[in-house]
């Protein structure tokens, strides 16, 4: 090519060689996954097309390319902790894409990844290299002769390389669709380099330059949960190329991070940090982590997935706080940073992803907020281990416990890294094998809680699963097929039927429940999810005759207090939209039979009138008795055009399902109520932040909303009847809070008079002890009127002073120390000496050295524990 090819002409060579032949190029599915349970991320461009893999899903394309949005960091795919310190690796990439569903198989993949990569881009035949399967013998496997036959018209032997089980036959999990592959190596090292070492022994050796560009997976085999292999009846091509390395390698570079999809990036970042890339390893690896990191996080925000501490939520605040901690340590960033890179990752991005530049604002605000929240977490995880490290060096030790940098791991967000950095500047290390035996523990109690043993498919019949539940409450059904699975030592069974009312959990509205009636017999479906497409219906047993036939009835009370809740969200959304503004969007949901949760796009909190406001109108909307407009099938374009808006992070299929309610237009797949006025009443419980720009309401409908204003009702009766029923109760509570006050402030002055009495007579009953004035009290006195005394006394006594006492407040013990600075010089570390004499109360506590107090749990020893703080200060 004349020219060098940028990273968006490159991505687009792609989908128009694919297009060319006979692939339909279809959209990046969201990153964030939402109705899988096996996955939280998409992780491999095959994932949108998983359930045509399967089985679940009719086949509309037997051709398809794509480019998609992937992020690899949990799990099997863990690449999190290799980013930024080697050159290739990367937690958020796109994957190019051809998959071939019954059509095409080794062959054309084969050849037309030749004509692409050689034909078309113009890479050197003589630095590629293919790999393929070499068998294996224990489950009776030959070497994929086949695949190697089609290389060779391509490539000389040598370059075609004999690849294991591990690298050269891909599984989608521990069952499913399996099969042989093939992959696409290039040596990008120098001349001299190749001469002196033959690239063929640096394939798959984890080489920095020679390295796998593509994958093409030949699915043939179905694997079953006993592990053995049967043939899939139609074969799948599923090809995956990293677009980052591709670059890299049209573009003549030696690393991801030096081709145009991250350059810009790293630019901004090092202007910065006022360094330059490339002048020193450790601050070069920090820029390459946030570079690649912020392209995480943001994609994340736009698919609908906040930072938070809960599943994949926890793994992008993880990303982001990695990201700001290599700023913080290693680029000198002790301010939010991250949020600032927005503007030039949209520059490279965002014509290949306008979601970014429709969000921006939300994705700017979310980072900057999770940025604050993590260095004031940094500022306190320092700040527990000045303390730790204060402790350590007074007990002549030079090594933390493990366990405590664990906890500042696991509680605070405290990195291992940094700790051990500040830790060495400190002269101190961390007993890194305990940190570690606590580490995997934790990781063990994870996999135990998460871990499903999943039986294979039993099929009674073929069929295409049917959902009759827009129409219909009861069904006649049959078992389609049938599997065993066991969770957390609990035995239940997934169950597919040929048609059913039964809703799947699905777009934050919950599963059904109900039952599987046949004759006498009685199943109860205790939940209704999706996987991979598929309606399953949760059982607690099967049925004693699973080829019968059965009557499929949903809990209709529950559906409908769910359809009032759903249709109440759309609502509160065109609400929300009319007295906010339209900027408003839908941010998420969760519906259930007892109440609603509606997330959305706002920047600051609503008021109280805003709220009244938004509840009179969605009210107002109900008993306007509006019927339910249902267009199922329709198209995605004529939807949009009746006002229906898509949300960013949702996959929408050509054909979509819009809901209206008079000028309320949703695309949504839940179940609804015929008619608003079924809803009765809407009820706001609460408002709060979710994150930065995303606030969430949560109320009640139908018969919630009566019990709850039923219970406010009884509760102000009951507040009035305590107020002799005086028809002005606000008034009245003012007036009893005023005069609380009052008598709170007299309560105080008579403690301050309290304290001075006590602090004089104690003055006057000192010991003086070789010339130190010992002042002693155990008594009953309140844990603040001690420490005020304490403190008077250290006034009016600059020397010579040592005033301890043992004190209870409310049965619970309390040791205080004071003691004049001149002691302090002297050796009298009040603080050790407490630490020592809280053992006697069963307590514990410590301070400073001239002041020091410690709780405990035996009221008793308190004497003994005064006695021994007179003798360890040795005065």
């Amino acid at each position: 090519m004349k020219d060098m090819l940028t990273a968006k002409e490159i991505r687009e060579s792609f989908k128009q060689f694919f297009a060319s032949k006979g692939h339909q190029i279809v959209p990046s599915a969201p990153m964030v996954i939402k109705d899988d349970p096996t996955l939280m991320f998409t992780n491999a461009g095959m994932n949108q097309f998983k359930d045509i893999i399967l089985g679940n899903t009719p086949i509309k394309f037997s051709r398809a390319a794509d480019s998609q949005k992937c992020l690899r960091v949990s799990g099997k795919h863990n690449d999190l902790e290799e980013v930024g310190l080697d050159t290739y690796h990367h937690t958020m990439f796109e994957m190019l894409g051809n998959w071939s569903f019954g059509d095409y198989f080794k062959k054309e993949a084969i050849d037309w990844a030749w004509e692409y990569l050689v034909d078309v881009i113009k890479l050197n035949p003589d630095r590629l290299y293919a790999t393929v399967f070499e068998g294996y013998a224990p489950e009776s496997l030959e070497r994929d002769n086949e695949a190697a036959s089609y290389w060779e018209k391509h490539l000389p032997k040598d370059h075609i390389i004999n690849g294991n089980r591990k690298d050269n036959f891909w599984e989608m999990g521990d069952t499913g669709p399996c099969g042989p592959c093939s992959e696409v190596h290039i040596d990008l090292r120098s001349d001299e380099e190749r001469a002196q070492i033959d690239g063929r022994s640096l394939v798959n050796e984890s080489h920095p330059q020679v390295i796998e560009i593509w994958n093409l997976v030949f699915m043939q085999y179905n694997r079953k949960a006993d592990s053995s292999l049967e043939p899939l009846p139609a074969k799948v091509i599923d090809t995956g190329m990293g677009f980052e390395r591709l670059c890299m390698a049209i573009q003549g570079k030696r690393s991801n991070y030096d081709t145009d999809v991250f350059q810009p990036i790293i630019k901004v970042i090092a202007k910065m940090a006022n360094k330059t890339y490339g002048s020193d390893e450790q601050s070069d690896i920090a820029m390459r982590v946030i570079a690649d990191h912020i392209r995480t996080i943001a994609f994340s925000i736009t698919d609908g997935q906040l930072p938070s501490n809960a599943k994949a939520g926890y793994v992008i605040r993880r990303i982001l706080r990695r990201a700001v901690r290599y700023g913080y340590t290693y680029l000198g960033q002790q301010k939010a940073f991250m949020h600032t890179l927005i503007p030039i990752l949209i520059e490279t991005m965002g014509d290949a992803y306008p979601e970014l530049t429709a969000q921006q604002d939300l994705i700017t605000k979310v980072i900057k907020e999770e940025e604050d929240a993590f260095l004031r977490t940094l500022e306190t995880g320092i700040k527990m281990l000045d303390k730790v490290m204060e402790e350590t060096k007074e007990a002549n030790k030079d090594v933390v416990d493990g366990k405590v940098a664990f906890v500042l791991y696991d509680t605070y967000g405290f990195p291992l890294d940094l700790t051990e950095l500040i830790l060495r500047e400190n002269g101190l290390v961390v007993d890194k094998e305990e940190f570690d035996k606590n580490m995997q523990a934790q990781k063990q109690r994870a996999r135990n809680a998460a871990a499903v043993e999943t039986g294979d498919w039993v099929t009674l019949k073929e069929g295409e699963p049917k959902f009759v539940g827009y129409d219909f409450t009861e069904a006649d059904s049959e078992i389609l097929r049938y599997r065993q699975i066991k969770q957390k030592n609990q035995v239940l069974y997934q169950i597919v039927l040929d048609q059913t009312p039964f809703y799947a959990e699905s777009g934050g509205q919950v599963g059904d429940t109900g039952i599987l009636k046949n004759g006498e017999e009685v199943i109860e479906v205790i939940n209704t999810k999706k996987e991979n497409n598929l309606a399953v219906h949760i059982v607690t047993k099967l049925p004693s005759d699973v080829t019968a036939s059965f009557r499929a009835i949903i809990n209709k009370e529950a559906r409908q207090a769910t359809a009032c809740n759903h249709s109440a969200t759309h609502l509160l959304h065109a609400a929300l939209r009319q007295v906010l503004g339209t900027h408003v969007e839908q941010k998420g949901s969760y519906v259930t039979p007892e109440s609603l949760r509606f997330d959305f796009s706002h920047f600051q909190k609503v008021s109280d009138e805003e709220l009244r406001e938004v509840e009179r109108i969605a009210n107002r909307k109900v008993r306007e008795n509006a019927a339910l407009e249902e267009h199922r099938n329709m198209p995605i374009a004529k939807a949009k055009d009746l006002g229906a808006m898509a949300l960013f992070g949702e996959k929408y299929g050509d054909e979509v399902r819009v809901i209206k309610y008079g000028e309320s237009v949703e695309l949504c797949g839940g179940t609804h109520v015929s008619a608003t006025g079924n809803i009765g009443m809407i009820r706001i419980l609460s408002e709060s932040s979710v994150a930065a720009g995303v606030r969430r309401i949560e109320a009640v409908t139908a018969q919630k909303a009566e019990e709850l204003v039923d219970i406010q009702q009884d509760i102000l009766k009951e507040i009035k009847s305590l107020f002799n029923n005086t028809p002005n109760l606000a008034g009245a509570i003012k007036k009893m809070i005023e005069d609380d006050g009052e008598l709170k402030k007299q309560v105080e002055e008579f403690a301050k008079e309290k304290e001075v009495s006590i602090k004089n007579a104690l003055i006057k009953n000192a010991e003086i002890i070789n010339g130190v004035k010992v002042i002693r009290i155990i008594s009953e006195v309140p844990a603040d009127s001690i420490k005020n005394i304490a403190f008077q006394l250290r006034g009016e006594i600059t020397e010579k002073l040592f005033f301890v006492a043992g004190t209870s407040d409310s049965g619970k013990p309390l040791l205080t120390l004071m003691v004049s600075d001149d002691l302090v010089k002297n050796g009298v570390n009040a603080s050790a000496i407490v630490r020592e004499a809280a053992k006697l109360i069963q307590g514990g506590g410590g301070g400073q050295p001239h002041f020091a107090q410690a709780g405990g749990k035996n009221k008793d020893g308190l004497t003994a524990a005064v006695d021994k703080i007179i003798e360890l200060a040795q005065i």
